[in-house]
This record gives C-alpha cells, sequence and structure tokens, in this order.
C-alpha cells in the first residue's frame, strides 16, 4: 500500500452548493471508466426550478445519492445492466432526477446500503425501497411475528463464537464486487409476499412503522439490515440479523418489522455493564418509556455490523455484530450479539461514528480519529495493513493540528473532514479518493480542491460525494 499524498486537483473555482464526485458510478462512467478526480454534478434546469444542493448522501452499490435545498431527494449513477443499482437509484444515469416519494414533506436525511434505501422526511416519518429482505412489514411493533419471517438461532452458553448459519444465496454475499442482476418484484409478488430462493426488489416504498407519536431523525442502512433512531434516542433495527448486527442477542436470521434495540444500562459498581432485552406485549408506548440505560444519538451501519454513540454527556461508543476483522473493537474477533460499550475509549467523549464493510472509524469531542477492524486495503490509516481489534487512535502527520469533525466510510475507503480540510485514504481502484490517481492509500491523505471549501462528505460503496461551498 501507499501512503504518499496525492496530487492537487485542479477542480477550479467553486460556487455555492455544489456537489463534486470522485470514484465509480456505472450510469455516470458510459465507458465505464472511474473517475480518478472530484467532477462537479449539476442538477439539470429542468430540476433546478430555484433549487440547489443541500446534503451529500453517499448512495449504494452503483448509485449515488444526495438531497436539494428543497428537500427532494436526487439519484444518479444506475445503469441497467446493474440490476441493483437500477432498481434502488430510480433507474437515473448520468443525469441526477428527484426520486419520487410518496410524501410532499421535505426529506432531511437519507441512506443507502448495498442495494436498498431509506429517506427520513420533516415530519418524522421514514420511507425504504429496495432490497426486499431490507423492506420491513407493516405489522405494528410489538406485534408476534410469525416463525416463517423470523428464525432464531439461540447462541452457545457464554459465547458469541461465529455462526455456522449460511445465508440463503450464499454465492451472492454483500462483499462480492461484482454485483449479479435480480428479479425485480411484481405488484402480485409483494403482495403475496413470495420468499423464493430469489432475491427480490421492491419498487413501491414502504413506511417504516414504529409506533404512534415517535418520531424518526436518522437511519442507516448496512449491507442487509437497517436502524432507525429516534427523536428521543431510542433505535429500532429490522433486517438480517445472523452475524447479531440487530443487537437481539442472538443470531436471528430475518426480522421482518422494526423492533426496539435494547439500550445499555448499569448494574452494579465501577465499569460493570449488562444489557437487558425489553420483552413482552406492551404497546410501542410504553417499550419507549420503560426500556433502561442510555439514549442513543448517532447511529451507523456498516456491512453485518452496527455502532451507536450515546448522548452527549456520555459520548460512549456502543458496537455490535460482526466481528471477524475486529470492526466491533471489542479485542477479539467474536460476533458481539448484543449491544456493548467498546471498554477501551469509555472514557473518551465520542461524537461520530461511521462503519464500512469491515472497519469502523469515530471521531473523539477532541477531534481525534480512532479506527479498528480490517485494514486490507489501509481502510485504517494507521500505515500499515495490519487489523485493529480495539480503536486505535491515528496521530498521522496529516491530521496533527486538526480538529476532525464528520467522518463517512465506503465499503473498504474512510473520509474525513477536518477544519475544512478533506483527508481520505483506504481503497482506491477506482479513483474514489478523489487524489488523480488509483493507488490505496494507507494513510490520511488530504486531497487539495483550489479555492474551496469541503463542508460535507459521504463515501458509497466505490464512490465519494462532496457538498462544496466558497471558502468563508
Amino acid at each position: 500500500m501507499n501512503g504518499n499524498n496525492g496530487g492537487k486537483v485542479p477542480i477550479g473555482e467553486c460556487k455555492a452548493t455544489e456537489v463534486y464526485m470522485s470514484g465509480y458510478l456505472p450510469g455516470a462512467a458510459p465507458e465505464k471508466s472511474p473517475i480518478l478526480s472530484p467532477v462537479p454534478v449539476r442538477l439539470p434546469a429542468a430540476v433546478h426550478g430555484g433549487d440547489s444542493w443541500k446534503d451529500v448522501c453517499g448512495g449504494g452499490c452503483g448509485f449515488a445519492m444526495a438531497i436539494s435545498e428543497k428537500g427532494k431527494l436526487i439519484t444518479w449513477g444506475s445503469s441497467d445492466d446493474e440490476g441493483q443499482s437500477y432498481v434502488a437509484s430510480g433507474k437515473h444515469g448520468e443525469t441526477p432526477e428527484p426520486f419520487p416519494l410518496p410524501t410532499e414533506a421535505p426529506v432531511v436525511q437519507a441512506s443507502a446500503g448495498w442495494a436498498h434505501c431509506a429517506v427520513v422526511t420533516e415530519t418524522g416519518e421514514a420511507f425504504t425501497w429496495g432490497w426486499k429482505e431490507c423492506i420491513p412489514s407493516k405489522d405494528p411493533v410489538g406485534k408476534k411475528q410469525s416463525s416463517s419471517s423470523e428464525q432464531v438461532s439461540p447462541p452457545s452458553q457464554g459465547s458469541n463464537a461465529p455462526s455456522v448459519m449460511t445465508l440463503q444465496s450464499e454465492n451472492q454475499k454483500v462483499g462480492e464486487e461484482t454485483v449479479k442482476r435480480r428479479r425485480v418484484s411484481t405488484a402480485k409478488d409483494e403482495t403475496e409476499g413470495l420468499t423464493s430462493g430469489e432475491d427480490f426488489f421492491a419498487t413501491t416504498l414502504s413506511i417504516v412503522s414504529v409506533g404512534l407519536g415517535v418520531r424518526i431523525t436518522s437511519v442507516a442502512t448496512g449491507g442487509r439490515h437497517t436502524l432507525a433512531l429516534s427523536d428521543i434516542g431510542q433505535v429500532w433495527g429490522w433486517g438480517y440479523g445472523g452475524e447479531g448486527q440487530l443487537g437481539l442477542g442472538s443470531r436471528i436470521k430475518m426480522v421482518s418489522s422494526p423492533h426496539l434495540i435494547p439500550c445499555l444500562e448499569s448494574t452494579g459498581f465501577g465499569n460493570e455493564r449488562s444489557f437487558l432485552i425489553h420483552q413482552g406485549m406492551a404497546t410501542a408506548s410504553t417499550q419507549a418509556s420503560n426500556v433502561p440505560g442510555r439514549y442513543i444519538k448517532a447511529i451507523s451501519c456498516g456491512g453485518r455490523h452496527s455502532a451507536a454513540i450515546t448522548v452527549a454527556d456520555a459520548g460512549g461508543l456502543i458496537t455490535f455484530g460482526w466481528g471477524l476483522y475486529g470492526q466491533c473493537g471489542h479485542g477479539n474477533t467474536d460476533d458481539q450479539l448484543r449491544p456493548m460499550e467498546v471498554s477501551s475509549v469509555q472514557n473518551v467523549r465520542m461524537e461520530s461514528v461511521a462503519a464500512g464493510l469491515w472497519h469502523t472509524i469515530c471521531i473523539s469531542s477532541d477531534g481525534k480519529v480512532y479506527a479498528f477492524g480490517g485494514n486490507q486495503f489501509g481502510q485504517l490509516g494507521t500505515g500499515t495493513d495490519h487489523a485493529e481489534t480495539i480503536p486505535r487512535l491515528l496521530d498521522d502527520e496529516n491530521l496533527e493540528g486538526k480538529h476532525a469533525k464528520a467522518v463517512s466510510c465506503g465499503a473498504r475507503h474512510s473520509a474525513v473532514l477536518a477544519e475544512g480540510h478533506l483527508l481520505c485514504w483506504g481503497w482506491n481502484k477506482y479513483g474514489q479518493l478523489g487524489l488523480g490517481d488509483a493507488i490505496d492509500r494507507n494513510i490520511p491523505t488530504e486531497v487539495q480542491l483550489d479555492g474551496c471549501t469541503v463542508r460535507k462528505v459521504a463515501c458509497g460503496w466505490w464512490h465519494t460525494l462532496l457538498l462544496v461551498f466558497p471558502p468563508t
């Protein structure tokens, strides 16, 4: 791996609220060529109409997403020979287009996994679509699920060892580079809820139901699972949970409706912690008021693991799910079936966290960057390709004196914003680091943007999006 600084990226003079993109999106690169340096993404005249860019949301495998000032979800980059992205992004290719939503309420946040998407509106509603197993059923929260929709394989006593359970189609793993075409579900399929061996896609958006009066403020999407955070700091999860990424204490193969994830609760003295699963048939409102423990302010989903940060006065880092590469940060490679505080940084107040396919990056309140998990492509930024099973403080000279504010992870690359500086590292096969070449980096490397200040960054699977403003 190469840790040298990248060259200067001559993108010229920038205007307010512009989006730049680097990396690979099939529909945005007709010749299937990667974009090695950031290029502008223009809102077409038909969409613009006085509108402009407001936020970037990364995107999934082969498509990109952003939000306009008027609250429209804008998608682009898909190609009709890439079955997953073609459906999930609204079949929008090189030209960014509004994605049709069943509401007029402005979109305030959006997230995309491998091949499914979720959005949150200003009214606190959430909608999701794409890979059908990631779409929640319309059963109310708390209703007992049928045995066909949830299959639980209890963990052995005192063990979080990796599961021997295999997915239904092992040749369609989340980590595969080749995107295989999926059959798109018809209205009849969606109505009858067919569950054959094929992976179906839902083109009809589904509203996420977590109980009356509960406002969702953000969503996070992983390879095959989704988390939703409410305005009172509680988290719901659904989708595939075979490695514990839903935090329910067991290797539940599929959760078809949003389930409240147990919070961390102190029991006893010192640093001793335990986790309780709220059980019973209580209503959603009762669940919300009775669940003990610390509330959550930030969530993130990796390929098969999840991470969260507790409220500002604590700033504790919590992880759960797949642990094969140490991406849960607990000093081992076991799967973590229940939410657990990362003990090695329990005295560090964390502000933000991002999860990639096999790794996790977080930022502390004093602007320090910590990394752990898989490191095959230098995505941890430690200068090596060695995995880290506990959070490691990055002390690279390119971060020295810079207060990191925001972080985003792609499948195998990472990006951090620090006082207007953009630093990227990791996998760079498609130029997703924006450094003008396709050379991997194993240390934080600054992307030079002439006359511009990057305000937001969002990494997709194979690409990176930037929201750029003029210097202040």
